[in-house]
């Protein structure tokens, strides 16, 4: 369970739990069944996806007994092997189920299966090549709301990406600002994020625009009459992702020990948006 990270498990359940409200809210047909398959396989995908990019860190030495976050390897809680397979362990779980799923189902869900495992096996190379955010957003925004909405509604739902930009936005924040507070430790690994290119200036100015704009993009989406007028409960967040930029702010003042535990903020910011706008969703869908 340390090994795996439980408390970034959000960052990929939630746009299932999501998508599956803005589904019940549209009143669409759905199979609860695949919905709550499709929500355990992800998790699984993603800590699979943790613990292998744990191991390509580690060798890679962008991991350090300097550095933040996962500790894992660092400490000698594990060895390099136990975590390498660990995460084959955990993707051959997560394989087995996804075939399962695809044979309920029909081919879509393949190809977005498909593109899901590479997100996750790829990860490492995109990252070190300041791609991370991309992948990120595909692999935990993108793909996971249009193939829950196709697995339990066996339709192709494309209105369903403008669920996934909110939502997506947060998640990636999480890895931004992670990247943000390990510029120095990842420029010693002669690694490439996108913080590193951006600078700390402008990297505290794109986590924020992250946190803050689903709001702005919520409330778009109201007036367009995409998402139904409940959706803007979810502004009630808007305190703790305020809260969150005033931390990341601190970046400028205090350094890296100012954001160290920013990310697993982050991480509760987006469970916290998601579970209230899932909320509204399903008022939404009760009261007609």
């Amino acid at each position: 369970m340390i090994a795996v990270r439980p408390w970034s498990f959000p960052a990929s359940a939630m746009p299932v739990v999501a998508t599956l409200g803005y589904l019940f809210a549209m009143d669409r047909e759905i199979s609860w069944a695949n919905g709550v398959w499709a929500l355990l396989n992800i998790v699984v995908f993603h800590a699979a996806g943790n613990t292998w990019s744990d191991y390509f860190d580690y060798k890679r030495r962008v991991d350090a007994e300097d550095t933040f976050g996962a500790k894992t390897l660092t400490s000698g809680m594990f060895t390099p092997g136990e975590i390498r397979s660990l995460s084959l362990a955990l993707l051959a779980v997560a394989l087995a189920a996804g075939v399962g799923l695809w044979l309920r189902t029909e081919m879509p869900l393949l190809y977005i299966g498909i593109g899901g495992m590479l997100c996750a096996l790829l990860y490492p190379y995109f990252k070190y090549r300041a791609l991370g955010d991309v992948v990120i957003f595909a692999s935990y925004a993108f793909l996971p709301t249009l193939g829950t909405a196709y697995v339990a509604t066996l339709a192709l739902d494309w209105e369903i990406l403008y669920l996934a930009l909110p939502v997506g936005l947060i998640t990636v924040a999480i890895l931004h600002c992670n990247n943000t507070r390990d510029m120095q430790t990842d420029h010693r690994a002669h690694i490439r994020t996108l913080a590193m290119k951006l600078g700390g200036k402008r990297s505290v100015r794109l986590y924020a625009f992250e946190v803050l704009f689903p709001f702005v993009w919520l409330t778009g989406c109201v007036l367009a009459g995409v998402f139904p007028v409940w959706a803007l409960l979810a502004w009630v967040t808007v305190v703790p992702a305020w809260q969150n930029v005033r931390r990341a702010a601190a970046f400028f003042r205090e350094g890296s020990s100012a954001i160290a535990g920013l990310d697993e903020a982050t991480a509760r910011l987006q469970l916290l948006f998601s579970l209230v706008l899932t909320v509204s969703f399903v008022v939404a869908g009760l009261v007609g």
